[in-house]
């Protein structure tokens, strides 16, 4: 699937219609971000000017899933850990990234607790941490209504705990990058002095072209954040800084035995539906087969004796008899053969396919097809003698508009 350059996304957006009637979307063709946000990319190319190899990645608080899918486009085939702690956004966060569709992907639902027993784990950890909002006033009067000094005291005390409980999950060297939504410095410098000051951290100095008119500011032990103030830039408020780890890193991962593996057979009847089939190690679970990047394997697994994962590479499907019941999350993967048999519809049949209504056209073709509109995937139909089945999942069924 074509995504678009991400500096191209303003400019390409100004053209869609709202996403929510907009089939590009539901096809994860792109995502709709915050301006300010979107610095991220920015960022990552700074740090990483070069192609990394074997690049652990994790996106603490994901929801609702903004940041990962940048990152899972910046740093494709790299492990990218995505996790939310509130089971409403987690579940969000998992119907986002399914939608975008890579499978070097894993969703966890965890606290940042959780993640001490992956000692050393991961080499670029994304914290955007809860915050009390400021940086919101402008497009959301209920920020406002909610802000106080004694919510932004609790919001600094609970970005710490959450930062003390995360960075041994980083390795010796590996880069945190820190942002909130928030004008304080109570949460954003002091928190960098902070960590530099209790947590062993030093910063790293992003070079920003003055002409985006960013405001950079200095912490009391000189280290370097980045402000973005409405007034000055088209986005709202916002805080990012970076810093790297100092200190060794203790691994504690302790390994779990591995899911089963599924048959020879199974994996014949898959070549049709996967391209590069011999890249991926396949499991099931409870008659579920799932896909995932063999050279990912061992590191899920890892994964698994610490955090509850949601999901993790590709889920396939399942299989009744020799046949193969498609999931949708095939349909939206970037794994997927091209020459499957496509229903090209128009607009309005892509829309009512979206409701999962029923469709009005009798192809030529029976059996499983990929529905898609001007050449982008939405998901499964299978053509019988008289009908058409629509498999849209029921839960991302378009129903306003």
């Amino acid at each position: 699937m074509e995504r678009v350059p991400w500096c191209e996304w303003g400019r390409w957006l100004n053209q869609r219609p709202s996403f929510i009637l907009d089939p590009f979307w539901h096809a994860g063709a792109y995502y709709v971000q915050e301006a300010s946000s979107m610095f991220l990319s920015h960022v990552l190319n700074e740090l990483f000017p070069s192609p990394i190899e074997n690049l652990r990645v994790l996106d603490l608080c994901a929801a609702p899933g903004g940041k990962s899918s940048l990152m899972a486009s910046h740093f494709p085939g790299q492990l990218i850990v995505s996790n939310e702690v509130i089971q409403s956004r987690a579940s969000i966060l998992t119907e986002n990234m399914t939608r975008w569709g890579s499978p070097n992907v894993v969703v966890t639902q965890n606290d940042a607790r959780d993640f001490k027993a992956l000692g050393g784990f991961f080499d670029l950890i994304m914290v955007d941490a809860p915050c009390s909002g400021s940086g919101l006033f402008r497009k959301d009067p209920a920020a406002i209504k909610e802000w106080s000094t004694a919510n932004v005291s609790l919001c600094s005390q609970r970005q710490q705990r959450i930062l003390s409980d995360i960075l041994p999950a980083l390795n010796e060297n590996g880069i945190l990058v820190y942002s909130t939504c928030s004008y304080s410095q109570e949460e954003d410098e002091e928190i960098v002095d902070w960590m530099i000051r209790d947590q062993n951290m030093e910063n790293i100095t992003i070079h920003v072209n003055p002409d985006w008119k960013i405001v950079e500011s200095r912490t009391s032990t000189g280290a370097t954040g980045y402000r973005f103030y409405p007034d000055r830039i088209r986005g709202e408020g916002f805080f990012l800084s970076c810093l790297r780890k100092k200190g060794a890193a203790f691994s504690t991962v302790t390994r779990k035995k591995a899911a089963e593996k599924i048959s020879k057979r199974k994996i014949e009847g898959l070549r049709k539906w996967i391209s590069e089939t011999d890249s991926y190690s396949f499991t099931e679970r409870s008659g579920n087969l799932i896909a995932m990047p063999e050279h990912y394997e061992e590191a899920i697994g890892e994964l698994g004796t610490a955090l509850r994962i949601k999901k993790s590479g590709t889920l396939v499907g399942k299989f009744a008899g020799d046949e193969l019941v498609p999931d949708h999350e095939l349909a939206m993967s970037l794994i997927i053969r091209n020459d499957i048999p496509q229903l090209d519809l128009d607009l309005g049949h892509a829309l009512a396919y979206l409701r999962k209504e029923i469709l009005p056209i009798n192809p030529s073709q029976k059996g499983w097809m990929l529905v898609a509109h001007d050449g982008l995937k939405l998901g499964w139909v299978k053509v019988l003698d008289r009908r058409i089945n629509n498999y849209y999942p029921s839960s991302w069924r378009i129903l306003k508009g």
